[in-house]
């Protein structure tokens, strides 16, 4: 079907099957959004950042999305399509950042057209369903194969930062709206 995505992709040198469905658009009927709310191992919601009005779309279905799994911790990342429109833009950087620390969810920017952060945002989700499913050793180990690996002096930074955001609120949402863009950590 031209609504479902079925591809491969090499994240942390392991292979992913990711089954993408994009069916909202398809069909405005309730029982398939609501059905769509109740399956899934990760959901991206997206919105564009030169329509403001999609942006409050967004905010209002990561409530329903909250409300049919609320159990359940499961990886929603908030992505703000075509920032390559810098002139049409309506929502910022910070907007956007922001309601994801708000919503408790990842947040990118992307422009489909120019494919910018499109391949980060899949591996993107890949990385959350795993950090949720698979054991901590898994996660670590994919981590240590991958090439990102901190400087002491960052960890450190990162750790001292988290004890004083534990005393600041504002330092905490600082430190949560960092989080929120960094989609290889939970």
């Amino acid at each position: 079907a031209g609504n479902t995505y079925d591809r491969s992709i090499v994240v942390d040198g392991e292979e992913a099957s990711l089954v993408v469905f994009d069916i909202w658009e398809q069909d405005d009927s309730q029982w398939l959004q609501n059905h769509c709310m109740k399956m899934g191992d990760a959901y991206i919601i997206v919105y564009s950042v030169t329509d403001k009005v999609s942006f409050e779309k967004a905010s209002e279905l990561r409530i329903q999305l909250r409300r049919a799994r609320q159990t359940e911790d499961i990886p929603i990342i908030l992505v703000g399509n075509k920032s390559d429109l810098v002139r049409s833009r309506e929502v910022s950087v910070d907007e956007g950042r922001a309601c994801a620390v708000v919503f408790d969810c990842k947040f990118i920017e992307t422009s489909a057209a120019l494919h910018h952060n499109v391949k980060d945002l899949f591996e993107g989700i890949v990385r959350q369903i795993r950090l949720r499913k698979d054991s901590k050793e898994d996660n670590a180990r994919r981590m240590a194969n991958t090439k990102r690996r901190e400087s002491i002096g960052k960890k450190a930074k990162r750790f001292l930062g988290r004890i004083v955001a534990k005393n600041n609120k504002k330092m905490a949402f600082k430190a949560k709206s960092k989080s929120c863009h960094d989609l290889s950590v939970l």
